[in-house]
Order: C-alpha cells, then sequence, then structure tokens
C-alpha cells in the first residue's frame, strides 16, 4: 500500500478513556431483533455490561503505544486481504474482457448462454454464503481464507480448458461456489482487529482491493489478449491462466502473513509480526471498545441466524447492495462491448473501461473517510447512490446518440459512483450489531445479496434489445432508484428510534 493511501487513511488513534460516556462512538447498542420496548431494557444492560467489562480490561497503554500499533496493523493485516479481494474481482471479471476476444465463438455458447453462465456464478456465490461464514467461526480466518483462495484460484486458471454448453455452466457455478464466503469473511474478520470508530475507513481500504481490480483489469485484459495464438492459445485463455495464477500466489502470500488472531498473532508460517505487548494491547482496545466482541462463542446457533435475517432493521440494508449492485454486474460482463459498439477497438475498449475503476478508487476512501469523520454513515450512502442514479439516467438519455466522446465520460463516471456507498453500508451493518456471531451472520447476508444481485444484472442485457439495449438501461434505472428508495429508509429508521430512546435514555443507541 502506497505512502500516499497511508497517509490520507491512517487516522489519528482517539484519546483513550475508561469513562464510556466520553468515547468517540457510543457504544451501548440495541439487539437489531429486539422489539423498541425491549430494546432500552436491552440498552441498560448492555450499558452495565460494558461498565463491567472496561473495569476488567483496564486501559494499561498509551496514545502512542496504540497509534503505532494500529499502523502497523494497517500494514500486515490490510494488504493480504486487499490482495486477495483484487484477485478474487480479476477472476470474477475477466469474463467480460474475454467475452470481447471471441470467447463464446471458441467455446461454443450464445450471448443468451453466456447471461445464463454468469446467472449460475451469482447464484453459486450465494448458496455457499452463510454456511462459509459459520465455517469461518468456528476455525478461525487464516485457514478457511486461505483454503478460499486457492480454491478459487485454481478453478479460475482451469476455465482456460474449458469447451461447450455444459462446461461454461461448470465452470461458472464452481467459480461462484468457491468464491462465496471470501467477501464476509474478510469484513468479519477486520471487524476482530480494529474498533468501531475505525471499521469504515478499514471496510473502505478492503474495498480497495475490489476497486483497484475493476481498474486495471482492463488495462491487463488489452495487454494479456495480446498474446492470441502463442503457444497455440486464444488470448483469452491467457487471461484466465495468467490472472488465475495471481490469484494462487495471493494465497501463497495470505498464508505466510496474516496472523491468526490478536490474542495468537502468529502466521500458518510460524511467523510473529507482534509481541506480547502487541498482542496484549491488540485483544484489550477492541474489547474495551466493544465488549460484545469478548462475549463470542464458538458457534453460531440456528436461532440466532433466524432471529438476525428476520430482523425488519436489516431488510432496507439488504435491499440497497441487492438493487444498487446489479448495474455493476451488467457493466463488468458488458463494458467493454459497450465502449467497442461506440467506435473503438477491441484492446483500446477495454484499456478505456478501466479508467472508470480508477477512478472508483479514490471515491471509495473518500467516502470512507467522510463517513468515520462526520459519523453519518447513512446520510453518505444516500449521496452516493443520488449521483450514481443521475448518471445511470444519463448513460439511458445517451444510447441513440452518436457522440462517442459524450457517451463514454458519462460512462466512466457512472462506474466511478457505482460501489463508493457499499462498504458504507456493510460498516453501518457491523456498527449495530451487537454480538460477534450476529455481526458474522449480517454481514454475511449483506454479501449475499451483493451476490443475487448478480442474478438480475446478468440478464438485463438480452441479445434481443441489442446493441442499444435501451429496456436494459431502463432497468438500471429502476434498480439504482430502488436502492436510492431504500438508503433513505435506512435514515429514516435510525433517526426515528434514536428519537424514542433519547427522550428516556438521553443518549443515541443507534449509529447512523
Amino acid at each position: 500500500m502506497s505512502a500516499e493511501l497511508s497517509a490520507g487513511i491512517i487516522p489519528q488513534t482517539a484519546k483513550l478513556s475508561t469513562d464510556v460516556s466520553r468515547e468517540p462512538e457510543k457504544d451501548a447498542e440495541v439487539g437489531l431483533g429486539s422489539s423498541p420496548a425491549a430494546g432500552i431494557a436491552s440498552s441498560q444492560t448492555t450499558a452495565s455490561n460494558k461498565e463491567a467489562s472496561v473495569a476488567e480490561h483496564v486501559v494499561d497503554w498509551t496514545v502512542e503505544e496504540e497509534t503505532r500499533l494500529v499502523r502497523k496493523l494497517d500494514w500486515i493485516i490490510l494488504p493480504p486481504l486487499v490482495f486477495a479481494f483484487l484477485a478474487l474481482q480479476l477472476d470474477r471479471g475477466n469474463i467480460g474482457s474475454a467475452y470481447t476476444d471471441g470467447f463464446s465463438f471458441d467455446v461454443g455458447i450464445t450471448q443468451d448462454q453466456y447471461n445464463t453462465g454468469n446467472t449460475l456464478f451469482s447464484v453459486g456465490s450465494v448458496v455457499l454464503q452463510i454456511p462459509s461464514n459459520l465455517i469461518l467461526y468456528r476455525i478461525g480466518p487464516t485457514v478457511w481464507v486461505a483454503a478460499q483462495i486457492f480454491a478459487f484460484g485454481l478453478v479460475s486458471t482451469f476455465q482456460a480448458w474449458q469447451h461447450g454448453r455444459r462446461a461454461f455452466f461448470a465452470t461458472r457455478t464452481l467459480l461462484g461456489l468457491c468464491e462465496s464466503g471470501f467477501i464476509p469473511a474478510g469484513l468479519y474478520t477486520l471487524s476482530r482487529w480494529y474498533k468501531k470508530n475505525e471499521i469504515s475507513k478499514r471496510y473502505a481500504i478492503y474495498f480497495f482491493g475490489n476497486n483497484l481490480a475493476t481498474a486495471i483489469s482492463g488495462l491487463l485484459a488489452s495487454g494479456i489478449l495480446r498474446l492470441d495464438g502463442v503457444h497455440g492459445f486464444f488470448g483469452w485463455q491467457w487471461l484466465f491462466i495468467i490472472e488465475g495464477c495471481f490469484t494462487i500466489a495471493a494465497g501463497l502470500y495470505f498464508v505466510i502473513i496474516f496472523p491468526k488472531s490478536p490474542e495468537n498473532p502468529v502466521s500458518l508460517f510460524r511467523i510473529r509480526w507482534f509481541n506480547e505487548r502487541d498482542s496484549h494491547i491488540m485483544t484489550k482496545r477492541v474489547f474495551v471498545d466493544d465488549p460484545a466482541k469478548a462475549q463470542g462463542r464458538l458457534h453460531v446457533s440456528w436461532h440466532e441466524i433466524k432471529r438476525t435475517i428476520t430482523n425488519w432493521r436489516l431488510f432496507s440494508h439488504i435491499i440497497i447492495p441487492l438493487a444498487g449492485i446489479a448495474p455493476s454486474w451488467t457493466l463488468g460482463a458488458y463494458a467493454p462491448y459497450l465502449v467497442m459498439e461506440m467506435g473503438y477497438g477491441k484492446l483500446e475498449a477495454n484499456a478505456l473501461c478501466s479508467v472508470g475503476g480508477f477512478m472508483l478508487v479514490p471515491m471509495n476512501m473518500i467516502w470512507g473517510y467522510i463517513a468515520d469523520k462526520t459519523r453519518r454513515r447513512g446520510l453518505m450512502v444516500t449521496i452516493g447512490l443520488s449521483i450514481y442514479l443521475a448518471f445511470t439516467i444519463a448513460n439511458r438519455k445517451l444510447i441513440l446518440v452518436d457522440d462517442k466522446h459524450l457517451r463514454l465520460p458519462m460512462l466512466i463516471l457512472m462506474v466511478a459512483f457505482s460501489a463508493c456507498w457499499y462498504p458504507i453500508n456493510a460498516s453501518l451493518v457491523a456498527l449495530n450489531a451487537t454480538t460477534p456471531e450476529e455481526r458474522s451472520v449480517s454481514l454475511a447476508t449483506v454479501t449475499m445479496c451483493a451476490n443475487l444481485a448478480g442474478i438480475i444484472g446478468s440478464n438485463l442485457f438480452r441479445a434481443a434489445d441489442g446493441p442499444f439495449f435501451p429496456h436494459g438501461w431502463d432497468s438500471l434505472c429502476a434498480v439504482v432508484g430502488t436502492a436510492l428508495a431504500f438508503s433513505l429508509i435506512v435514515n429514516v429508521q435510525y433517526y426515528v428510534l434514536n428519537r424514542r430512546i433519547k427522550k428516556s435514555e438521553g443518549e443515541e443507541l443507534w449509529h447512523i
């Protein structure tokens, strides 16, 4: 990670205090599944438990020690996850670049079968979402996350030798299954190492891997596709082989570097990056900030899963990515093709698609920084989706305009604002969870809906609607508008709940 990124993202740690009421983030939280009346009683119990826990976990370190440790965490914990996310996104997104290189003709599939394969990928990425997180919670992130990286790296590599409709459907489904638990696993893992007032920026950095892959995938493809014919392989085959091998390398890096837990910060290769003093501070500072993290069990009961996924407050949070991420899946599969239809060549189109991805990287960081700085995360989600909808509508209006110098910037700007709001929504879900179990299941559910969005997005551009896809663009406008509407509901629901509780408790209990 660059020095500029570190300087811009790593915050100065707030002054520590054993006085709970003076902490920068209000820590007394209400169970997501409780009623308002029960919520107030729950908040009183939580506050009592917090005081007892803070007494147990005495702050015996200085601000300087914690600041140094947080910076060290950023260099040890974040890079392996970011590189793995980068590899994952390259593997799931390179199908769009392969499509411009005659992939469908060489494999022997139609455009609608291509859409079906991408739909099966989305289904596969959802099926094991929550079970994967339960396994993670039982055996820990180091082993389970590493196993997933190696699995989807191997599948991605061997896609190069597929042929025929059945092989295409099978490989896309298998790739989705292997990738299904990675994103929520990363989100949950970060919540174990960082405090609540630090987590939104770290989620934004985590998604930096996703955004960077979006940015460079077109550039990489434009170079790799030039290998067409080398050793008898098509360009798209080299694309799968090279990027799949990169994923396997990212898995090795993760295994070598990533520590098992704050209590036992040793990698699977027995490399220790933190001394005993560091381990003590890492463990205690997170428990002081959020005592619920110290009260987790070794498994999540089905009752807790049901309580979390049927909670009405979570409903709006999961509709937002279900609708808002759908266009990203559409553009991932068709953006290079859309640019080619504007009059650009195959290699040029893949390279130009990277511009919006590069712009998305700073947007993601800026949104995360402002969200943590203002503590108005719901508002930042709404602003991001509003800008996103504006550019989506602009693209719809321009589909018949014969001016590529106008259409291309609008498409690039749409990509630039397509996901800056997503990690903020996820951080809001994590912050309003009261137990590690609830946090794990909630994040898995949100990520599952983001993957379900692929079923929608993969089927919006149909062959019969080409080459301009007017009905497809109408649908893109509709789903982004739906996401925006539910982001407003999120803001209203926490505002109303806090207003009710504040009358009796005198403080806001919900992060908003």
